[in-house]
C-alpha cells in the first residue's frame, strides 16, 4: 500500500476556468483530501488558491495532471507568504500573532525572527500586523 503524503500547492486559474468544480473532482475522482488555506478571485476573474492536498503520490500526481488540463498553473514551492529579510527589523511583533509558530525566534542570543514555511497556514495575520511590511503575500 502506498504511503499518504501532504503537499502544499498554489494554483492560478485563468479567467475561463474559475467557475469549474475542479476541487470537487480532486476529492471525488482522485481520492484526495483538500484543505483550502486561501482563495481569491480577482476583479479580472482570475483565481488563486493555496491548499494542501493529501493522498498517495500517484493520486496527487494524477490529480495535478487533471488540474493541468484546465490550463491551471501549479506552484509546488508553496510560497504564498514570504518574509523579506531586508525589510525585517526583527521586532518580533509578528510572532505573537502567528497561531502556528511559523514565525519564531530561532536564536535567543540574536533575537532574529525566522520563518518556517512548512508551518505557515497563510492566515495573513503577520501581513496585517508587521509595521515594516516584511511579510508579504504572493497574491
Amino acid at each position: 500500500m502506498s504511503q499518504t503524503v501532504t503537499k502544499k500547492l498554489m494554483l492560478f486559474f485563468p479567467k475561463c476556468e474559475c467557475e469549474k468544480p475542479i476541487i470537487y473532482h480532486l476529492v471525488k475522482d482522485h481520492n484526495l483530501i483538500v484543505n483550502v488555506f486561501r482563495a481569491k478571485v480577482t476583479p479580472e476573474e482570475e483565481g488563486y488558491l493555496v491548499l494542501d492536498v493529501t493522498g498517495t503520490e500517484d493520486d496527487i500526481q494524477q490529480g495535478m495532471d487533471f488540474v493541468k488540463t484546465f490550463n491551471v498553473s501549479i506552484n509546488y514551492t508553496s510560497k504564498g507568504v514570504t518574509l523579506d529579510e531586508a525589510r525585517c527589523t526583527h521586532c518580533g511583533h509578528c510572532i505573537t500573532h502567528c497561531p502556528t509558530g511559523a514565525l519564531y525566534i530561532a536564536d535567543s542570543a540574536t533575537r532574529e525572527v525566522a520563518f518556517n514555511e512548512a508551518k505557515c497556514i497563510e492566515c495573513l495575520a503577520c501581513i496585517r500586523v508587521c509595521p515594516f511590511a516584511a511579510c508579504a503575500s504572493a497574491f
